[in-house]
């Protein structure tokens, strides 16, 4: 009897397990949830190459005062902010990027409003943020892609390496990392990018710098635990790193032996920042070793859509884009 019993446990439960397990794979980039993730009715795929964008278009804020942020920058918009929409609306119109993440935006809601009422003809659909509940400056990305996960990083606190508190205990912060999100590009069954929107800590000095490299350090554990999940997973770092080429951060980032991520623009006089007297690179498209083989060659550039005096109205920094084959090579 005992026998019996033991053996009908046995087959019972190699008969869940069989049922429990995932479909066989169809493809390089399939992992777990895609074959869940519905297409949009609005959706017709990307044909045959995807063009991202990255801009920070400095303070870019409605003219309604939100009342749970205390900023004179959000409570009463500097310049004239109707001229630097209508800007950025031709500007993105000529852009006709298929994806594009913008910093220094004041939100979601506000770059859909954009969106209906300057650019319609363009057929965003996609409008996304981890918005800060007391700060006015987010990371916004404005997609015709649809969006599969969509990762933050808003509440975790990381430390600020080398620095220290009144009672010598490293000090760490989460003010910024609504600034970072990651999230998958769902461009076809068969192809996605893990696209990561982020805007570091700005300014200069050890403190400031030790603050990105929490930042950076986080978001790499978290990178390279996606890729050990599957391997041939394409990704896309975009957006204001507040860093240069060569600096430790950015080396960090990169990853080394081999590097996770290059530079399309390594080597280059490219500059993106101030717009009004351009000296370095701080903002940057960084694909990783799987994605670069898809990069469309020289596609990768700093651009201005507009004149440089139109594009000074619009912000401090020029955009960046480049342009990537949908399909694996």
């Amino acid at each position: 009897m005992n026998k019996i019993f033991f053996g009908s446990i046995i087959l019972v439960t190699f008969f869940l397990s069989c049922n429990d397990q995932p479909d066989k794979m169809s493809d390089k980039s399939y992992i777990g949830y895609q074959k869940e993730v519905a297409k949009p009715g609005w959706y017709q795929s990307i044909p045959d190459t995807l063009t991202i964008a990255s801009w920070n278009i400095e303070h870019f804020v409605d003219e309604y005062d939100n009342p749970y942020i205390d900023n004179n920058r959000e409570d009463s918009p500097q310049g004239d902010m109707e001229q630097r929409r209508e800007l950025l609306a031709e500007a993105i119109r000529r852009l006709n990027a298929d994806v594009v993440v913008f910093q220094e935006l004041e939100s979601d809601s506000y770059l859909k409003t954009l969106s209906k009422d300057f650019f319609p003809e363009l057929g965003y659909q996609v409008f996304a943020a981890l918005e800060s509940p007391d700060w006015y400056m987010n990371v916004v990305l404005m997609s015709r892609v649809p969006l599969g996960m969509f990762y933050s990083y808003a509440h975790i606190e990381t430390p600020i390496p080398g620095q220290k508190d009144d009672d010598g205990n490293t000090t760490s912060q989460m003010l910024t990392n609504n600034r970072m999100w990651t999230a998958d590009l769902m461009i076809n069954q068969d192809y996605r990018v893990t696209l990561t929107g982020l805007h570091l800590k700005a300014g200069r000095g050890e403190r400031n710098e030790a603050w990105r490299m929490g930042q950076i350090r986080l978001l790499r554990s978290h990178l390279q635990m996606l890729m050990k999940l599957e391997p041939d997973r394409n990704m896309l770092i975009a957006g204001d790193l507040n860093t240069t080429p060569g600096s430790r951060e950015f080396n960090l980032l990169l990853g080394s032996k081999p590097p996770l991520f290059i530079d399309p623009l390594e080597g280059t006089d490219s500059f993106s920042h101030p717009s009004d007297s351009l000296f370095w690179r701080i903002d940057h498209i960084l694909p990783n070793q799987n994605l670069a083989r898809e990069m469309v060659p020289n596609s990768t550039h700093i651009i201005e859509p507009l004149s440089r005096e139109e594009m000074i109205k619009i912000s401090d920094h020029l955009p960046l884009i480049s342009r990537f084959v949908t399909k694996e090579l």
